[in-house]
């Protein structure tokens, strides 16, 4: 079958969105390459309204770790953004040793897919492997493809990839694609997205430990004193 279309972008609705919330243009997507992430800050008011969003599991998350773990780690995440690749390769591994395994933390992925065509299309792919239960593996092995090629928007993350992707975490590649094929969650990944935005998100990763905001791809050890804070308070 010939890949589905790919022709639209990420809605208007959503960049205006996030002017109104911060009162300035905060979409970095051309952002240097040498920094933490897309820089857009968080504001304090929007986090006391949205509170309740970034601490806590919905229906729909699929956690990584225990769910009855005391913190709750939320990544809002582009498939295409270097620093979220540089966050899953370099802070994550440590992360899920020390934290996640070990029953501390449980982890949650939402789509705030921004960059592109490409990317709203890696994330249809990975909620149609969450389908069968293989969300996380296929979310890692995007992440490690989109790792190896580094380049935004060049047409490496399609419908071959994905088939290739799904048969290697050991998907059925039948349903998998007719899944994708189908576009059933097309709109779905557009409305988190468009959501995720509306509640004052606007840059890759924000990462949310029991609340607290992390911006960008930060080092392991902020992380690490906001787990450890969060553990405290939890106790």
């Amino acid at each position: 079958m010939e890949p589905r279309s790919s022709s639209y972008l990420l809605p208007a609705s959503i960049i205006v969105a996030a002017v109104l919330i911060s009162g300035s243009i905060i979409y970095l997507v051309g952002a240097s390459k040498t920094g933490t992430g897309n820089t857009g800050k968080y504001t304090a008011d929007v986090a006391a309204n949205a509170s309740e969003s970034f601490r806590n599991t919905s229906s729909n998350d699929v956690i990584l770790g225990d769910p009855k773990a005391p913190v709750t780690l939320i990544e809002y995440g582009d498939y295409q953004c270097p620093f979220c690749g540089r966050m899953f390769s370099q802070v994550e591994p440590r992360l899920r040793d020390e934290y996640i395994k070990t029953g501390k933390v449980k982890m949650v992925f939402r789509n705030f897919q921004f960059l592109g065509t490409e990317s709203v299309l890696a994330a249809e792919a990975a909620a149609c492997a969450k389908e069968q239960g293989k969300f996380w593996a296929y979310r890692d092995a995007t992440y490690q493809a989109e790792i190896k090629d580094g380049i935004e928007n060049n047409g490496n993350l399609n419908r071959n990839l994905f088939v290739a992707l799904a048969k290697n975490v050991g998907l059925d590649v039948e349903k998998f694609s007719s899944c994708y094929d189908s576009g059933k969650y097309e709109n779905q990944i557009k409305q988190e997205t468009s959501d995720a935005a509306s509640l004052g998100v606007n840059s890759t990763p924000t990462n949310f430990v029991n609340g607290q905001v992390i911006n960008g791809a930060q080092p392991y050890e902020q992380f690490q004193s906001a787990i450890e804070n969060a553990l405290k308070g939890a106790k």
